[in-house]
């Protein structure tokens, strides 16, 4: 049995999340979240360094450092920019990130113009039943279908230019958080920053409890993972292990929990590496965490941009159940929970592989198993003989 960890810290949780979810950070649009999570490392004592764009790469120092292993969360969000000023002094939108325009209609929203912030609500284009009757029940479902009414004067496509609204503007989605006393939190843009506030809550457990982990761990908080790249740039050291988190859709067909964590098996890049994954679950199973395994079929993380961008390294995906992701999205706090105890037990275990310290190995001598090879092998061909098929042949000639 692996040493017992702190119970995690769930007010603290809670509180970074609420306060992050208070920060617009639509991909393209995340300096400001960067500089809140880089604070919040500077109070636990974890140093990092920042990308050019802003990319935060910590490290917890292990016993050893080497094989390296890293764990990524996402600062990014969903979002629009201006796609067009209208005549009418509306504006038409593009999505930033793949999400419907059905979870954008009715949204209060923030326009991020050069220099000033201006709110406005997005609207179908047939928005009023008194004016359009069945209409507006009739309309497509599309980005083309919505625009953005600004709280201003508005009415031409001066009116825009002379409030500094341009095209390209960053449009923000406002999340509209609730915590209820039943532990359901519902929000926009828990993906993935529940996932970014269970990974802070599991560093600052191990620090406060001055755990030295194994091998060196690289906490990562990336900021394009919506649109696909996210950790791809992000890997400088020798990491041999990378494990991502984000967010698990509870749905029909799906087998994730919004009261577990899930640990993905493949998604739309494919399966993850067999070794880590399963390293996951024994860990769930000794620490008695809540847990499910899942597929995600239309789905990228940042663990499968990092292998895209080339990189030789073991992946898996860490994940907590949310019901309606891309959505007004609801989790609960056992997900989070589990999530964070579970980030907190791979930290301080060791490498699924000692030899994955090195790159490349000379020989099969240290190479891994899936199954052994009596197992995996019949020793037995289940294809009928050449000479029952070949006397057939000459006997019906």
């Amino acid at each position: 049995m692996s040493k017992r960890l702190p119970e995690p810290d769930l007010a603290y949780l809670q509180r970074v999340l609420l306060e992050m979810l208070a920060i617009p950070s639509p991909t393209g649009f995340t300096d400001t979240i960067v500089r809140y999570v880089a604070e919040r490392l500077d109070e636990i004592g974890i140093p990092y360094e920042l990308t050019r764009r802003g990319t935060i790469r910590a490290t917890v120092k292990g016993r050893q450092n080497s094989p390296d292993r890293a764990v990524s969360a996402h600062l990014d969000t969903i979002g629009a920019l201006v796609r067009e000023i209208k005549d009418n002094g509306r504006l038409a939108l593009a999505p930033v990130g793949c999400w419907s325009s059905r979870f954008a209609e009715g949204s209060r929203v923030s326009l991020f113009c050069e220099s000033r912030v201006l709110r406005g609500s997005v609207l179908p284009l047939l928005a009023s039943g008194h004016a359009f009757n069945t209409q507006v029940d009739s309309l497509p479902i599309s980005w083309d279908h919505v625009e953005l009414r600004l709280d201003a004067y508005s009415t031409t496509r001066a009116d825009c230019d002379s409030l500094g609204v341009a095209i390209g503007d960053f449009v923000a989605f406002d999340p509209l958080p609730e915590f209820t006393e039943s532990g359901h939190i519902s929000a926009r843009h828990l993906d993935d920053k529940a996932g970014v506030a269970a990974l802070l809550t599991a560093l600052k457990g191990i620090a406060e409890a001055r755990l030295v982990p194994p091998i060196d761990c690289h906490p990562l908080f990336t900021i394009t993972e919506e649109i696909g790249s996210g950790s791809a740039a992000a890997l400088p050291w020798d990491v041999s292990e990378f494990v991502g988190i984000d967010i698990a859709p509870v749905a029909s067909g799906q087998n994730s929990s919004e009261h577990a964590v899930s640990v993905a098996l493949q998604d739309s890049g494919g399966p993850y590496d067999f070794h880590l994954s399963r390293h996951l679950l024994r860990l769930g199973e000794e620490h008695s965490i809540p847990l499910r395994r899942d597929l995600f079929c239309y789905y990228h993380s940042d663990a499968q941009s990092a292998v895209t961008a080339g990189h030789d390294i073991r992946t898996a995906l860490l994940a907590f159940g949310c019901d309606a992701t891309h959505g007004y999205e609801r989790t609960h706090i056992d997900s989070l929970e589990a999530l964070t105890r579970l980030l907190g037990a791979y930290l301080m275990s060791p490498p699924v592989f000692a030899t994955d310290a090195v790159t490349s190995q000379q020989s099969l001598e240290p190479f891994s198993h899936q199954l052994e090879h009596d197992a995996q092998m019949e020793s037995e061909t289940r294809v009928p003989t050449v000479e029952s098929l070949v006397g057939k042949g000459e006997g019906n000639a």
